[in-house]
């Protein structure tokens, strides 16, 4: 029994080791995109409902893991009809598809490499990453502040829906450019 508790002593030591378990402050957070509309100019949108949680070893400065979920239906671009079309089967399909998610699989000096699953379809990507480190906040929480950005191709996800315009080119780009901001509270 005594060697047991040892070891369950031991693995949960090694776990404060490596950092604790922060979740993701909605409220000082953001997930954001923007994408070319009729090839001249962009219309930008965030995501309202998200929520995760990640490892961070606040000895080191280092991300461990990082998971985040995203509701579709939550899709803001400042306009309704737009909205409700991005939450149709043309492009999301939020009624199958309600959520979007990201798993982190690991840093690389200043790279992410993870899965972002939407639409059912899963594909690694790669994100600029930003560690803006630790704090205590006046309250005697610690904080910690990351941020990723990139590009993926929508259709690479299914979301093929596109018009042609009469003088050429399409009326969504196929590119987006993803920001996203993190603000993290340790778990007690």
């Amino acid at each position: 029994m005594r060697i047991v508790k040892l070891g369950l002593a031991s693995i949960l030591a090694a776990g404060a080791l490596f950092g604790g378990t922060y979740n993701i402050d909605k409220s000082h957070s953001n997930v954001g995109f923007k994408v070319k509309h009729m090839m001249i100019s962009n219309v930008k949108g965030n995501f309202n409902e998200f929520n995760g949680s990640f490892k961070y070893d606040e000895k080191s400065n280092t991300l461990k893991s990082l998971k985040g979920e995203i509701k579709v239906s939550s899709i803001d671009t400042d306009n309704a009809k737009r909205d409700g079309h991005l939450k149709s089967a043309d492009f999301f399909d939020a009624k199958q598809h309600p959520n979007l998610t990201f798993v982190l699989d690991k840093i690389q000096e200043d790279k992410a490499y993870g899965v972002l699953t939407m639409r059912g379809v899963s594909k690694n990507v790669v994100l600029d990453f930003e560690n803006n480190g630790s704090i205590k906040d006046p309250w005697g929480n610690t904080r910690v502040g990351l941020a990723l950005r990139g590009k993926i191709n929508r259709m690479d996800y299914g979301l093929k829906y596109n018009s042609i315009l009469e003088a050429g080119g399409v009326a969504v780009g196929e590119t987006v450019k993803l920001d996203i901001e993190i603000e993290g509270i340790l778990a007690k």
